[in-house]
């Protein structure tokens, strides 16, 4: 089957399909051939559809789901520098979250953007646990209150706060996933050294398309050190075989708005 496809009374000969082939497949055109990828080397294709999106003449069609080539209208997705500026400096951790569920469908909006996300190689290995029952969420916090109760008196780094969070979790307020009725839980594929940076990636896209669904988030810290040393949280999880927890955000409906910007340090940057 052959790699990419060529439409042969659009295709210019321009080369920029071969120059922006990340892993350098791409044989350019010449007067007598358009542009092709060699069977011995159509196994390195990534599928990352740089030479699809990079053809000025739309004449290249990379032969992976080619029913689901979607095409860019003129000026669509172009946001001024200014406006994404603002809506990504007026992003917050949301802590008070509202009672209403979050609709599997816009979950499912939010995640069909985040699927764009980079990853090394296209590997795309970032999959995802959605624990959208608020039952359940409270559940997973409170098996991680049990294991922050094992740290008592321990040298770990957090049991100076445990008595206070765990306190807080009897008196009915939950410390670990701050009431939120949905966890977005990112998994991996257990040795991959990669992916470990690629979920981050894919999390933060999670994070930072939310609030354009109104939907905020903020990152489940102390469900996710439970998660990494707790085998009961471990087996509730209940993840697939293979598969590894790697972080988590917590998200629903928030329960306030917010009316400006706060200050930050200002930027540390080395110029060489």
């Amino acid at each position: 089957m052959a790699t990419i496809l060529v439409n042969q009374d659009l295709c210019t000969r321009c080369g920029i399909c071969s120059v922006v082939c990340p892993v350098s497949i791409v044989d350019p055109a010449d007067e007598n051939s358009l542009p092709r990828v060699q069977d011995a080397r159509a196994g390195m294709c990534i599928r990352c559809g740089h030479c699809e999106v990079s053809c000025p003449s739309q004449a290249l069609l990379l032969n992976y789901l080619p029913d689901e080539k979607t095409s860019l209208p003129a000026g669509a997705g172009i946001i001024s520098a200014e406006d994404l500026g603002v809506y990504l400096k007026r992003r917050r951790s949301v802590r008070h979250f509202t009672k209403e569920p979050v609709p599997r469908e816009t979950v499912a909006g939010i995640l069909d953007i985040a699927r764009y996300a980079a990853s090394g190689g296209n590997g795309q290995p970032v999959q995802w646990l959605i624990v959208h029952d608020p039952t359940e969420v409270h559940r997973l916090a409170g098996l991680s209150i049990d294991w922050m109760k094992t740290l008592q008196g321990s040298s770990h780094p957090m049991s100076g706060y445990i008595p206070s969070l765990v306190a807080a979790w009897e008196s009915g307020y939950d410390p670990v996933c701050r009431g939120a009725p949905h966890l977005a839980i990112a998994h991996i594929p257990e040795g991959n050294p990669v992916a470990t940076v690629d979920v981050l990636i894919a999390l933060t896209h999670f994070d930072i398309v939310a609030p354009a669904f109104g939907v905020g988030t903020c990152w489940a810290g102390f469900l996710s050190m439970a998660a990494a040393a707790h085998k009961p949280l471990q087996v509730a999880l209940a993840l697939p075989a293979g598969r590894t927890y790697a972080y988590a955000v917590m998200f629903g409906h928030p329960q306030y708005k917010t009316y400006g910007i706060p200050r930050r340090n200002p930027v540390q940057v080395i110029w060489r």
